[in-house]
C-alpha cells in the first residue's frame, strides 16, 4: 500500500496552487498530497480513493462554495471516518 493521502479541497484553483506545494514540502515524505475542487468533485475523488483502497489521513477543505463545509465533511467522513480534519 502507498502513502496515506492528504486531500486538499478548494473551489479556487489558485488557492490550491498555493497550498499544495507547501503541503508537499512539509508532508510529502510521509504523505501523498492530492487536490480536488470543492463539492461533488471532491466527494468523487474520495470515492475513487476508497475504491483503490487508499487511506485518506487528512481532509483539508478550505472553502465551502456550492456545498457547505459541514455537508462535505459529513459525506467524506462516511467514507473515511478515521481521517483527521483541518478546516
Amino acid at each position: 500500500m502507498g502513502k496515506p493521502v492528504i486531500l486538499a479541497v478548494d473551489d479556487d484553483v489558485s488557492v490550491l496552487e498555493m497550498v499544495v506545494p507547501d503541503l508537499r514540502r512539509q508532508y510529502g515524505a510521509n504523505y501523498r498530497i492530492q487536490r480536488a475542487a470543492f463539492g461533488q468533485a471532491a466527494l468523487d475523488t474520495c470515492d475513487q480513493l476508497k475504491k483503490r483502497r487508499d487511506v485518506v489521513a487528512s481532509l483539508s477543505p478550505t472553502s465551502d462554495a456550492g456545498m457547505s463545509g459541514v455537508e462535505f465533511l459529513g459525506k467524506a467522513m462516511e467514507l473515511y471516518p478515521d481521517a483527521s480534519v483541518h478546516y
